[in-house]
């Protein structure tokens, strides 16, 4: 698999030293528990509350 890097398509709004490094990112955030800001909507992204049980409340809201 080949990993991405660019903040230029990162949509994550969160400063942080993974921000564009998407392989990174992923591995960081599902160690947690998580999901990363990329899988959000724009509004459910800002909340950077990155729990499996808000990405599936923010899907909701959006009608998916």
């Amino acid at each position: 698999m080949a990993c991405e890097y660019s903040k230029i398509n990162c949509t994550c709004t969160y400063p942080c030293s993974r921000r564009g490094k998407c392989c990174e990112c992923v591995a960081y955030h599902r160690r947690n528990g998580e999901v990363p800001g990329c899988f959000f909507s724009k509004d459910g992204e800002r909340t950077y509350d990155r729990s499996i049980d808000n990405l599936y409340s923010d899907y909701r809201k959006k009608g998916y």
